[in-house]
């Protein structure tokens, strides 16, 4: 179903503020869900809204919450989240190292009792528009296997980073450190397909194809082997240990966890100012040769192009000028719950908004 951002953000700021949020965190919320739709990532988007406030009913999400600095110097900070949402913890904390790489050059924000927060990737795209590399990490409860075990001993930790680029698009990794996403498999075991080999593992520790025993059962395969497994570690120490938050294994699932239950998950972000370093625009145009370079490289057979960190998601935005979402199916139903779970009126919010083209009323 196509619905216009407008719309959607005002229907999902709406429930946010019905649930007992401030208007202006429920607009921070929206932003970083309707984006990265807006991106093609679904998983990420507004399909969570409704588990997140779930967690706030429930107790185990601090609605009204206000993040803060409880220690901080003149290149660093430590955020305590108050159990906020993921997504107004982090974009402060983004803003914060930005703010403070202004003058040091480089600047580190770590923040601990929060929250889910999402792409990663929203939050270092913050850094390019201030002319400014940024980097994003976040700890999640333990789902992926230590190399050589059989358990579940750390959190799949993702990490993203965005860099300015000049004439062309910013470059903008956001991964997981797992061979492929929970929700990847969850979707294949829904659908009745098999995954490859090197995903995940059973009980025993062997290779399993089965994603139907995902996720009551096995564990998460790192991607590269011990590569994804000493990422996953760093994320952990950079977000986790360093910050005062729970470590992978003692972070709460935010989908699956009793809702009373804060989740306790940390997160950790760099700004470098470029400026610091280099003029800006020399920068930038090195970026472009970088990235020129790079897309020119000679093609392996039957590949049309060379395809740079960030640029689908990019195009998918560009390519959108009026601003017209076309969601899932089950995002759509989740939409639809969320509507009966604050005593909206979906089809006047969503369907009809939607016929005036994201007006309102």
């Amino acid at each position: 179903m196509k619905i216009p951002i407008s719309s959607l953000h005002h229907f999902c700021s709406e429930a946010m503020t019905r649930s007992g949020m401030n208007g202006d965190d429920a607009k921070t919320v929206a932003d970083v869900l309707t984006t990265n739709d807006a991106w093609g990532i679904h998983s990420h988007g507004v399909l969570s809204l409704r588990q997140y406030l779930n967690r706030i009913r429930g107790g185990g999400v601090n609605a009204r919450a206000r993040p803060r600095i409880v220690k901080e110097g003149p290149g660093w900070a430590l955020i305590d989240a108050d159990n906020a949402l993921g997504m107004i913890s982090s974009c402060h904390a983004m803003r914060t190292a930005i703010m403070k790489a202004r003058t040091q050059g480089i600047a580190y924000a770590g923040v601990r009792n929060s929250f889910h927060s999402g792409a990663a990737g929203y939050y270092a795209n913050l850094a390019p528009a201030e002319n400014m590399i940024g980097i994003a990490m976040s700890n999640t409860n333990a789902n992926m296997a230590a190399t050589g075990s059989r358990a579940r001993i750390l959190g799949n930790n993702p990490i993203a980073y965005a860099v300015p680029a000049g004439e062309e698009k910013n470059v903008v990794l956001d991964i997981a450190t797992s061979a492929a996403a929970g929700r990847k498999i969850a979707a294949a075991g829904s659908a009745g397909q098999t995954i490859p080999e090197g995903w995940l593992i059973d009980d025993d520790g062997s290779p399993s194809t089965d994603p139907s025993i995902w996720p009551d059962h096995g564990a998460l395969l790192p991607m590269a082997g011990h590569k994804g497994f000493g990422l996953a570690i760093l994320i952990d120490v950079l977000s986790a240990v360093l910050t005062g938050a729970q470590i992978s294994r003692d972070v709460l699932s935010w989908s699956q966890a009793d809702p009373s239950q804060p989740t306790g998950h940390g997160h950790a972000f760099i700004a470098i100012d470029i400026a610091c370093f280099m003029p800006v625009d020399l920068f930038r145009k090195q970026m472009d040769v970088m990235i020129r370079n790079i897309r020119n490289a000679p093609r392996a057979v039957d590949v049309e192009r060379i395809i740079l960190p960030g640029e689908l998601e990019q195009e998918r935005g560009e390519k959108n000028p009026q601003g017209v979402l076309d969601l899932p199916p089950y995002v759509m139903d989740s939409l639809e719950g969320l509507a009966k779970d604050t005593g909206l009126d979906f089809k006047s919010h969503l369907v009809t908004r939607q016929a005036a083209g994201g007006q309102s009323p």
